[in-house]
């Protein structure tokens, strides 16, 4: 835990819509790759002050399955930052000792970007404190889609009877089944939608969309959306005055 950790009482994981690198560009009269290219810079910061503030899991959406839809020359220009963060960044990550994992259908991205973040993730394995997830040609239709087939092809095979069948079974098959569900979800730019990030993990999160781009996004843009998190009611069906008592009690 770092100095300024106690500080904080804020949510363990938090999943990030990196949102408007393109718009943050046309307001600079840039192209909408130099806008990406910026906001490859904003990770670094953000992953390091998340370790400031002692969150343990950070989920980035980089690049979703509906991404692919984009004019050619973006999505490759996308793919080579993809490569260039990962080259840059994963002697960083060893040295903060953070892990990288990826969802999405990974298997789908273009050879050199995959083998640069199979590299980065072998290299990270054996760190278990923090936690840096990149949702890479993600979608979270596909993960329930991928979920199911894997499900069906366990009761086909009789390693499951579907009389067993539950939500701790489905989410032990989604991609993200080593990690906690999200507690935060943060969108920036504006946009107050999920574009299909962590549909069935975000249940019971709590939401915060800033007007800020993603190139703009800082630490201290964080902290707001902490200090949001931390004056919700996280109630999980019970009521308020259950809550009161339980705290209460805790003391």
């Amino acid at each position: 835990m770092t100095e300024n950790a106690s500080k904080y009482n804020g949510p363990d994981h938090i999943g990030i819509i990196m949102d408007g690198n393109g718009r943050w560009a046309q307001s600079q009269g840039l192209s909408r790759i130099k806008g990406h290219r910026q906001g490859v810079e904003t990770c670094p910061r953000i992953i390091e002050a998340c370790q400031e503030l002692d969150i343990h899991y950070l989920t980035l959406y980089a690049f979703s399955a509906e991404n692919w839809k984009r004019p050619e020359s973006e999505v490759n220009a996308l793919m080579e930052l993809l490569e260039l963060f990962l080259m840059n960044e994963t002697e960083t990550l060893v040295k903060q000792r953070v892990r990288l994992h990826a969802i999405g259908r990974v298997e789908d991205l273009p050879a050199r970007p995959r083998a640069v973040l199979k590299k980065a993730m072998d290299v990270t394995r054996k760190f278990d404190e923090w936690h840096l997830t990149l949702a890479l040609n993600y979608s979270s239709r596909n993960e329930i889609v991928d979920a199911t087939k894997s499900i069906a092809a366990k009761v086909a095979a009789g390693k499951l009877d579907p009389k067993d069948l539950d939500w701790e079974t489905i989410s032990n098959h989604l991609y993200t089944k080593e990690m906690p569900d999200p507690d935060l979800i943060v969108r920036t730019s504006g946009e107050t939608r999920l574009s299909n990030f962590l549909l069935m993990q975000s249940a019971y999160a709590e939401f915060y969309f800033t007007a800020t781009c993603w190139p703009d996004f800082t630490k201290t843009h964080l902290e707001e959306a902490i200090s949001y998190y931390n004056n919700r009611e996280r109630r999980f069906g019970r009521t308020g005055e259950q809550i009161d008592v339980e705290a209460s009690l805790s003391f």
